[in-house]
């Protein structure tokens, strides 16, 4: 396992958040996350940095005026598409798309992805999923009086979105991770507020979905990220800790050689630390000293294994990368 810092103690942002990674071959790589004076606050924006051997110095490439949220980066051919979301309250947030043709280095004015949407339509903070048959699955989710999640479906290469069916659960689920099997359906993890990390299917490309249950795996109402290797491993990286706004370490990765119906703990990537803060959900965000958390991560393919980005204490962002050995010790 290798570690290094994307951006740490940066005095341009005190907070750093919600991180996404994008490989751009070669050992090259893009990462975004968003960072200000703290979660919520009007002068958060969108970051990004690119990592060419070493990591460059990062830059604002949205944001100055109101909050910004949870980036996602997309590659499609010679285009690299950046989504976030911006506004405040959460409920009421747009998101936005900007487009890039250089490889990250500049990028397109911003544009509302469904203009008039109040709420979240498009990825909410997990990567993209393109289906065997070409379609892209943006993992969504809402977060008004109650939390849903759902797919968004774009069959034309991000120019139209339809939405499809909030993913029926008993808890508030959000922020979904999603993969497709070699069967073709689509497999969603989610976070919750019950405790455990719930799981649903689906057989029609993400326009419905199966009811939500419980997984073996816990889940502290925070972020998670999962990814399935080209042979079938799926690998998922998350704070296994069973309490609603639990604590947000330690940060792991856990794997399943059965499609997400069983799995296994194979890697910590940051341990529990003693002073762990209290996380205080509020209406603009989080309210966190950050000084334990290893939280929101971020997992792609990398080499033999993945890269895993995540937030660290709040103060920067990780960049990991684990082999496919470490990832099989498990087994």
């Amino acid at each position: 396992m290798e570690k290094e810092f994307v951006a740490r103690d940066d005095p341009r942002f005190a907070h750093s958040h919600a991180s996404t990674v994008l490989p751009l071959g070669g050992g090259a790589a893009l990462v975004a996350w968003f960072g200000g004076s703290r979660e919520g606050a009007a002068d958060v924006g969108i970051w990004l940095a690119r990592r060419e051997g070493t990591w460059g110095t990062p830059w604002r490439v949205a944001g100055g005026d109101e909050p910004h949220w949870n980036p996602v980066l997309h590659a499609d051919g010679d285009r690299v598409l950046l989504f976030y979301k911006a506004g405040s309250p959460i409920p009421r947030w747009r998101t936005m798309v900007r487009e890039s043709r250089d490889g990250g280095r500049t990028f397109s004015p911003e544009r509302e992805l469904v203009p008039g949407d109040r709420g979240g339509r498009g990825p909410v903070k997990n990567k993209l999923l393109v289906l065997a048959d070409g379609t892209w699955l943006a993992p969504a989710s809402v977060e008004g009086e109650r939390w849903d999640a759902f797919a968004d479906r774009s069959e034309d290469c991000g120019k139209t979105w339809q939405r499809g069916e909030n993913v029926p659960a008993g808890p508030n689920v959000i922020q979904p991770a999603v993969w497709q099997n070699d069967r073709g359906q689509v497999r969603m993890v989610l976070r919750s507020s019950a405790g455990a990390v719930y799981e649903s299917t689906s057989d029609d490309g993400g326009r419905t979905w199966a009811l939500a249950r419980p997984t073996e795996l816990p889940n502290n109402n925070s972020g998670l990220d999962a990814v399935r290797l080209d042979d079938g491993l799926v690998v998922l990286a998350h704070n296994p800790v069973a309490a609603d706004w639990g604590a947000r370490n330690p940060l792991v990765l856990s794997v399943s050689t059965s499609d997400g119906r069983r799995w296994f703990r194979a890697v910590t990537l940051e341990e529990r630390v003693p002073d762990a803060d209290a996380i205080v959900p509020a209406e603009t965000g989080i309210q966190t000293g950050g000084r334990a958390e290893f939280s929101y991560p971020a997992i792609v393919p990398w080499c033999d294994g993945v890269a895993v980005t995540y937030t660290w204490q709040r103060r920067g962002i990780a960049f990991v990368t684990v082999s496919r050995a470490e990832l099989e010790g498990a087994r």
